[in-house]
């Protein structure tokens, strides 16, 4: 058997353990399987750019922004090995480590946001390479194993997802953040797609069904902001902004659109850490549970909400390029890159809530 062929058939049977592996085993141990696979084909120059200490202080590092800006924002490259600089079977890997971390809807969602790189190439005319979808850098960090801690984490061009393990769990999955531009597509052949649809439609739903007394408590600005608050911040913190409307005055059904709209964010993980995010959503109190809104209530204008709890934040802006152009993300407030959530200084403040997080 040629070792050609030998490469191919681990391939496959790494895929087939991760595609079907769910049926036999946890997140975890796939996520393990899938990194390990994936590091045992780098070279030493490739592993000098996809492995770092766990301790790193870039662990915590991450951002948004098209790879060509990332240098001039943090002053230094963005770390990791892109698709770009492996083989096609490593590409092959890095995907069944990216769909062993998220759920089947949350991989489709990331590999869909990547193939706009082409869109935006042909719509720029770009023939400078900023416009890449071969331009996502993947980065581990520490030993991938059952046991000790370790975690990873991929990034370019809207997308930065963040994952950290520990003693064999999955801890944190955040920050998650998911961006489209263009927010539809608007040439051939893809118009009409809208990769981050259903973020926007169910948003509109429930602002729609609020009556006017509701809606004047949620809406917090007139115009919506110029992106997500929190930005890429290390921290997640709203700092002086007005809570909005509160879930204790939604209707059962509004209450339903709400919890919704928080799953369509959860569920981008896989089933078992989708359940813990929407577990934390139904057992935050109603009146710690807030609904926010800024800018116009009618798609295509400008527009931003946020769901705000004691112990997370999502965030939903769509504002560039004529309102064509979205950022969205989901973060922990104390448990963005596996930090300690029963950490007791940062339970005791309301991040921006006015009341404390924990009773």
């Amino acid at each position: 058997m040629s070792k050609t062929l030998k490469l191919r058939l681990f391939i496959l049977a790494i895929t087939v353990a991760v595609g079907v592996g769910a049926y036999h085993k946890s997140t975890e141990d796939m996520m393990v399987d899938a990194a390990q696979a994936f590091l045992k084909t780098l070279t030493a120059e490739q592993r000098s750019l996809a492995v770092a200490d766990f301790k790193s202080n870039q662990r915590e590092n991450w951002h948004f922004v098209p790879d060509s800006n990332f240098q001039e924002t943090y002053k230094y490259p963005r770390p990791g090995l892109t698709y770009g600089k492996m083989d096609g079977y490593q590409r092959h890997l890095a995907d069944a480590l990216l769909s062993a971390s998220l759920s089947k809807v949350g991989f489709i969602k990331a590999k869909t946001i990547m193939s706009l790189e082409d869109v935006l190439r042909i719509k720029e005319k770009d023939t400078t390479g900023r416009r890449d979808p071969l331009k996502y850098y993947f980065r581990v960090y520490g030993e991938p194993s059952k046991d000790g801690a370790w975690g990873w984490q991929v990034e370019g061009h809207h997308i930065s997802l963040h994952f950290t393990l520990k003693g064999g769990k999955l801890i944190s999955t955040t920050p998650t953040f998911y961006g489209a531009n263009p927010h539809e597509v608007d040439i051939e052949p893809r118009k009409g797609l809208r990769p981050l649809a259903s973020e926007e439609d169910l948003g509109f739903a429930l602002m729609s069904s609020l009556n006017e007394k509701q809606k004047a408590k949620a809406l917090v600005a007139k115009e919506a902001y110029k992106d997500i608050l929190t930005a890429a911040d290390t921290r997640a913190k709203l700092e002086n902004q007005p809570a909005g409307l509160p879930a204790s005055e939604l209707t059962a059904k509004q209450y339903e659109m709400l919890l919704g709209l928080i799953e369509e964010y959860a569920s981008n993980v896989p089933a078992e850490i989708t359940a813990k995010r929407m577990q934390q959503a139904k057992s935050t109190a109603k009146n710690k549970l807030m609904f926010a809104w800024a800018g116009a209530t009618k798609p295509d204008i400008g527009d931003y909400y946020r769901i705000q709890a004691p112990t997370f934040l999502i965030e939903y802006d769509n504002t560039q390029n004529d309102a064509n152009h979205t950022h969205t993300v989901w973060r922990d407030y104390d448990g963005d890159f596996g930090r300690d959530m029963l950490a007791l200084h940062h339970r005791m403040f309301d991040h921006g809530l006015g009341v404390a997080a924990a009773d």
